[in-house]
């Protein structure tokens, strides 16, 4: 008896070693999956200038890292004592001017030197709402708590997403012409722009997104039916956090093992496995530090550390 209908899989290209490394750019769910990508020391670089809602968000800062764009003090603004910018999140806010351009200089070295090096690229899109601001008609990333009387709000249109998708692929296919490309619509729901738009938002995205990646003749950018999964198979509120917008750590695992099963090398299994057994024995507190059952435990565990290191010298454990 089957209690969801399980959404199809499938990828034919080559899947995912320890040897690859990966970019995950986008909304929430890029962190989340970006996340799991940690914990089992693949190599990875997640969201640097933070998470990025919409299409126009990822757009930009690929324009500027392909293009070798510099920050400026022109890049940045004051409010409520602290400095922000318009084109990134806030975890890069900073107290300082000065600190917050060098910040966002190192950040965009860093995405330059990801989008030329990573085998595979995540890309996760939130919305298709965005916010202009009105004394420029600069569509910003983040609003940074400024007045909404400072913006106008508006759905991107059909046409404006395809383009968009367009030309986010086209410039990282400029600096990298190999790597798997791997593109998905993020489960969680904007409420706050209401149910109705919402959903306006996600059929946008979706839409544009098929019909872009239909078009291409680059077999290396593919779909994953992230969206689909939660909304079909997860399609209950256990699955999600307090919020009831958010998709909870069950979620996110069973969306993680599905995606273990059909994109990363089984070769590789046996390799998260023991990168699994560390981690959890590095967060282990015993009762009793100096019992030699506990220091036969810390032997195996230093063994197994020692092993995993030898074999991938990039792995770090604390």
């Amino acid at each position: 008896m089957n209690f969801s209908t399980v959404v199809p899989l499938s990828y034919t290209g080559k899947k995912i070693t320890y040897d690859d490394k990966i970019l995950c750019l986008g909304s929430c769910f890029a962190v989340n999956i970006g996340e799991k990508f940690k914990a089992y020391q693949f190599q990875q670089t997640i969201n640097p200038f933070g998470i990025l809602f919409h299409p126009k968000a990822i757009e930009r800062l690929v324009d500027y890292a392909v293009k070798g764009y510099e920050f400026t003090a022109q890049d940045v603004f004051e409010h409520q004592e602290i400095w922000s910018s318009f084109v990134a999140h806030s975890d890069l806010n900073e107290l300082e001017q000065e600190d917050i351009v060098t910040k966002l200089n190192v950040k965009l070295f860093d995405l330059q030197v990801a989008l030329r090096e990573s085998t595979y690229i995540t890309l996760t899109f939130g919305t298709a709402w965005v916010y202009a601001l009105k004394e420029t008609s600069e569509i910003v990333a983040n609003c940074h708590k400024v007045p909404n009387t400072q913006f106008d709000k508006r759905l991107l249109s059909y046409e404006e997403v395809v383009d968009s998708y367009k030309n986010i692929l086209s410039l990282i296919r400029t600096v990298n012409s190999e790597a798997q490309i791997l593109c998905s619509i993020s489960p969680v729901r904007h409420i706050k722009d209401g149910f109705v738009p919402n959903q306006r938002s996600k059929s946008i995205l979706h839409a544009a997104l098929q019909e872009v990646i239909e078009e291409l003749v680059d077999e290396k950018v593919s779909y994953v039916p992230v969206y689909e999964i939660v909304m079909d198979e997860l399609r209950d509120y256990r699955f999600y956090t307090a919020d009831l917008i958010h998709p909870n750590d069950i979620a996110i695992h069973y969306i993680w093992e599905r995606f273990v099963f059909h994109y990363i090398d089984e070769q590789m299994y046996g390799v998260m496995k023991k990168v699994d057994e560390v981690q959890k024995g590095l967060n282990h507190r015993p009762f009793n530090p100096t019992a030699e059952q506990h220091l036969k435990f810390l032997d195996t565990l230093i063994e197994k550390i020692d092993d995993l290191l030898e074999r991938y010298p990039f792995m770090s454990f604390r």
